[in-house]
């Protein structure tokens, strides 16, 4: 059984000198075990220290519980530094629409991300081994990714991984050899998660094929990580053509087209980036439904990004906060956004006036996928969303248009009008919308 890990060794040397803080993600599995002992060895008489962080998700109860008391102790019997803190990686995935283990992993790389910069620590190192490369590269390829995406990076920021070269055989030999404990996650033995199916049913039978398929694998992960990084290079070429502010970017869209198809979604991403300041979540499906945005048509990114077709340029640009619900009193305009609305009284000019009665309070909000308004003269009530559509407003403005509302009732809306049950002819009170610019021009 080997005892020395010279590819992780080699890792190590290459990347980090002495005076340094290493900070060792640490769950309490087998792998990160092997890490944080292998990291310690490694760095005696290096003047490097290397501390323990394990991030408790909320999940599994008293099991969970029993990894952080087991890493704590551990780490206390070898006088190793031990952080620690926990979440709820359940709630996280209801608010936010995600899975269950991408809230853990976000969680979790936030208090990473959070910990290396309170304590100044130069590095996070993470126990991902040459069978969690394979086990990702063919979870992206069922899902269509290019090669940005195929396969784990080796150095990701300030996040470091030594045992991309290794096995999950190889680090168990080495546990063994040092005789190291560890805790066991039952989750890892059932078959729902797509990546235990992998590590269960596919990669054994890769195994019967090529015994050193993950290797391998691992392997082509590496030369396509510097292709890719080539490729990443000449979009960013691409790009000294563009126009760039704060939060906005804009290029013509001959300089996309006039480059070679493999640089396209990618200098598109690399734009995305420079507007919202991060990569994460921005996949090439985003880049190629903007390379097919029709001309005057709006697409909608994470991050609150905007994509619009002006003809013959892309602006890709941050929408600002969403305005929240107001209560709308007579005779006093409120802001909403980039509007004004007023109950009663006379509007600036240019503004859009309609009459209609007023039987109770009102307030000014959004837009909800469920409100429905029968206009005059119309055949009965229809979606706001139909109207809009029908009144030729793109998706970008209608979501920001305030929508005079009593109670859950719509009752008016700019380009729209009144709806016929609140309708007053040529009597009633005026409502009336309005936007204006930075200088204060009606608009």
């Amino acid at each position: 059984m080997r005892t020395k890990l010279p590819s992780a060794e080699k890792y190590m040397t290459a990347h980090f000198t002495t005076g340094m803080e290493l900070l060792c993600a640490v769950s309490g599995g087998l792998d990160s075990m092997c890490l944080l002992d292998f990291v310690v060895r490694w760095a005696e008489g290096r003047e490097i220290s290397v501390v323990a962080a394990h991030f408790h998700h909320g999940l599994r109860g008293a099991l969970a519980d029993r990894d952080e008391a087991f890493v704590q102790n551990d780490c206390a019997q070898r006088g190793i530094p031990f952080v620690s803190a926990r979440g709820n990686a359940q709630a996280v995935a209801r608010e936010e629409g995600l899975s269950v283990e991408e809230a853990a992993r976000r969680l979790r790389y936030a208090f990473l991300e959070e910990t290396a910069a309170k304590r100044h620590s130069a590095a996070i190192l993470t126990a991902h081994h040459a069978d969690d490369n394979a086990e990702t590269m063919l979870l992206n390829l069922c899902r269509g990714t290019g090669s940005a995406g195929l396969g784990i990076p080796a150095v990701r920021g300030n996040i470091y991984r030594p045992f991309l070269e290794l096995t999950r055989n190889q680090l168990a030999d080495y546990a063994a050899a040092r005789e190291l404990l560890h805790v066991e996650d039952e989750t890892n033995d059932e078959d729902v998660a797509a990546r235990n199916l992998l590590r269960h049913k596919v990669l054994p039978i890769l195994r019967e094929i090529n015994p050193k398929a993950a290797q391998n694998m691992a392997r082509s992960a590496g030369l396509l990580a510097a292709e890719d990084a080539l490729l990443d290079e000449l979009a960013e070429r691409l790009l000294e053509g563009a126009e760039l502010s704060e939060h906005r970017a804009v290029l013509p869209w001959e300089v996309l087209w006039a480059a070679p198809e493999a640089l396209r979604g990618r200098a598109v991403l690399g734009l995305m980036e420079k507007v919202c300041g991060r990569r994460r979540d921005l996949s090439a499906i985003h880049a190629r439904a903007v390379l097919l945005l029709g001309e005057g048509r709006v697409y909608s990114l994470p991050y609150g990004l905007l994509a619009r077709n002006n003809g013959e340029t892309l602006e890709l640009y941050k929408a600002s906060p969403m305005p929240q619900p107001v209560p709308l009193l007579r005779g006093q305009p409120v802001k909403f956004g980039n509007w004004r609305v007023l109950l009663g009284g006379e509007g600036p000019p240019k503004s859009v006036s309609y009459r209609l009665c007023v039987p109770g309070p009102l307030e000014v909000t959004l837009w909800d996928r469920g409100d429905r308004m029968e206009l005059p003269g119309s055949r009965g009530a229809r979606t706001l969303k139909r109207l809009f559509a029908d009144a030729g407003i793109p998706p970008d403005t209608r979501d920001r248009l305030p929508v005079l509302r009593m109670g859950a009732r719509p009752v008016a809306a700019p380009y729209l009008g009144v709806d016929l049950e609140f309708s007053a002819g040529t009597s009633g009170e005026w409502i009336t919308f309005y936007t204006e610019d930075i200088e204060g021009e009606t608009l």
